[in-house]
C-alpha cells in the first residue's frame, strides 16, 4: 500500500519539476529574445544613421514624413497595421501610427516622435562618430535612437515567436518638439491611443543616464503678465493721483512670485523676457518687442512672458491660484492682468502604477545583468508626449530610449550606441513578462 506521505512527496516532486520546466522554458524564451536583439543591432544602428541624416525639423514636413516612411516600412515587415496621418488640421506633418492585436495580456502604448529641433537652416545636418560608440548628430538621442529601439524590440519579439501574443499601439508623433495647434487635434491620436492602453512606454532619452527611468515629468504651460500704470512726469510718481507706475508694479509681482513659490519642490516659473516703458510694441510672435521711454516719465506699460512647470495637476492648479492672487493686489493706480496659455503639456504625475512599473523594469535590468535602475529627478526631465497619457493608463514610464549622450537640442547632441541593444533587450523582456504574468 502506498502511504499518504509517499503520495504527498511524489506530488511535491512533480510540482517542483513542473516549476523548473516552466522556469527553464521562460529562461529559454528570454534568451531567444536577447539573441534576436544582438542579431539585429547592427542593422538598427545603420537605421539610426540613415534617419539622423534626414532633416526632420518639425516644420520640414517632407523630412518628417520621410523618416516616418522608413519606420513604417520596418513595422510593416513585422505585421503591424500602419498609417501616416495627415496633420493639416493642426498645421504639422502628421504622425506614424502602428497597431497589432495580440491574444493576451495588457495593451501597450509605445511612444516616439519623428521630428527634431533642427530645421533646414540649422548648421547641424549629419552625424559624425566621435569614437566607436558615441554618435554626434541631429536627433540621435532626441529621439531617433529611441524610435529605432522600439523597432528593434519589436523585431526581437517577432523573431522569438512572441509578437502575436501582444497588443501594441505605436504612436510616433510629428510635432513633439513644436506642437501643432489646436493642441486637442495635435495630440488627439496619442490621447485616444492612451485611452485604449493599459501600459505606456516612452522612448525619450530621459536625463541621458542609462541607470535612470522617468516615472514622472513636469508639465509646462506659458503665462503672460500685462501691467499698466499712469504716465506722468517722474516728479509725480507715488502721488495719490499718479501712483507707482507699471514697472514698479511688475517688480512687485515678480518678487512676490519668487518669495511665495520659489521654495516649492519641483515647481518653476521662469519669466523669459520683460519689456516696459512709455510706448510699447510687442512682436506678433510673442518673443520680444520694442519699447521707448524716458528717465523722467513714469512707466505706462510692461509685458512679461514666461513658463510654468509643475509635477502634478494639483501643484499646477495651486501655483496658478497663488500667482493670480499676487497679481490682484495692485500698487496704487496700477492694474495687472495674468493669463495662461490654453493647453500646454500636462504633467506626468507620479502614481503607484508608475512606481510599480519602474520596479518591474529594474528587475529585468538586473536579471539581464545590466544593473539597477532608479527614478529620474523630475527636475531633470522636461515635458514630453508621454504626459498626455497621464490619468488614462494604469502604468507609465519614460526614458527607455538611447541614452548616455548629452547636450540635447544643441549642435553637440550625442548618443551612446552601446545602449541601443541594452534598452531593446530590457524593453522586449519586460513586455514578454508583463504579458505572461512573470512578475
Amino acid at each position: 500500500m502506498i502511504s499518504n506521505l509517499t503520495i504527498k512527496n511524489a506530488l511535491s516532486i512533480a510540482i517542483f519539476c513542473f516549476s523548473i520546466l516552466g522556469f527553464s522554458q521562460h529562461n529559454r524564451l528570454e534568451k531567444r529574445i536577447t539573441k534576436a536583439v544582438d542579431k539585429h543591432t547592427e542593422s538598427a544602428i545603420q537605421l539610426i544613421k540613415k534617419t539622423v541624416n534626414i532633416n526632420s525639423g518639425t516644420m520640414n514636413f517632407d523630412g518628417v514624413r520621410a523618416v516616418g516612411k522608413l519606420y513604417q516600412k520596418e513595422l510593416d515587415q513585422l505585421g503591424f497595421k500602419t498609417e501616416l496621418t495627415n496633420g493639416d488640421t493642426y498645421g504639422r506633418a502628421g504622425h506614424l501610427i502602428a497597431t497589432r492585436e495580440g491574444k493576451k495580456g495588457p495593451k501597450f502604448l509605445m511612444i516616439g516622435h519623428l521630428d527634431t529641433v533642427f530645421e533646414l537652416d540649422s548648421p547641424f545636418q549629419e552625424y559624425t562618430m566621435l569614437n566607436d560608440s558615441i554618435m554626434k548628430g541631429p536627433g540621435v538621442a532626441d529621439m531617433k535612437g529611441g524610435d529605432v529601439i522600439i523597432i528593434l524590440a519589436m523585431r526581437a519579439l517577432h523573431d522569438a515567436g512572441l509578437l502575436d501574443d501582444i497588443s501594441i499601439e505605436i504612436v510616433m508623433t510629428g510635432d513633439e518638439e513644436k506642437s501643432g495647434t489646436p493642441l486637442e487635434l495635435s495630440k488627439k491620436d496619442l490621447i485616444d491611443a492612451a485611452k485604449r492602453a493599459d501600459i505606456a512606454l516612452g522612448f525619450e532619452n530621459g536625463d541621458n543616464n542609462p541607470k535612470t527611468i522617468v516615472v514622472s515629468r513636469r508639465g509646462s504651460t506659458d503665462w503672460k503678465l500685462k501691467v499698466t500704470g499712469n504716465p506722468a512726469h517722474s516728479s509725480q510718481i507715488f502721488t495719490e493721483a499718479i501712483g507707482a507706475g507699471a514697472i514698479y508694479e511688475t517688480s512687485r509681482i515678480l518678487n512676490e512670485f519668487y518669495i511665495q513659490l520659489a521654495k516649492e519642490k519641483d515647481l518653476t516659473f521662469n519669466p523669459g523676457f520683460i519689456i516696459g516703458g512709455t510706448n510699447l510694441n510687442p512682436d506678433a510672435d510673442g518673443t520680444g518687442g520694442h519699447v521707448s521711454g524716458k528717465t523722467n516719465v513714469v512707466s505706462q506699460e510692461t509685458i512679461v512672458r514666461g513658463d510654468l512647470r509643475a509635477v502634478s495637476l494639483e501643484q499646477l492648479k495651486n501655483a496658478k491660484e497663488t500667482m493670480k492672487m499676487i497679481v490682484s493686489q495692485n500698487y496704487p493706480k496700477t492694474n495687472a492682468e495674468l493669463t495662461f496659455s490654453a493647453g500646454g503639456y500636462p504633467p506626468l504625475s507620479l502614481t503607484e502604477g508608475n512606481t510599480k512599473l519602474l520596479g518591474y523594469f529594474n528587475t529585468v535590468s538586473e536579471d539581464l545583468g545590466f544593473g539597477s535602475v532608479v527614478a529620474v529627478n523630475p527636475r531633470n526631465a522636461g515635458a514630453a508626449d508621454i504626459s498626455f497619457t497621464s490619468e488614462h493608463v494604469e502604468m507609465a514610464i519614460d526614458g527607455l530610449g538611447l541614452t548616455g549622450g548629452g547636450d540635447d537640442h544643441t549642435i553637440n547632441e550625442t548618443g551612446n550606441l552601446n545602449t541601443v541593444a541594452t534598452q531593446a533587450k530590457i524593453t522586449a523582456v519586460l513586455m514578454y513578462r508583463l504579458v505572461n504574468s512573470k512578475f
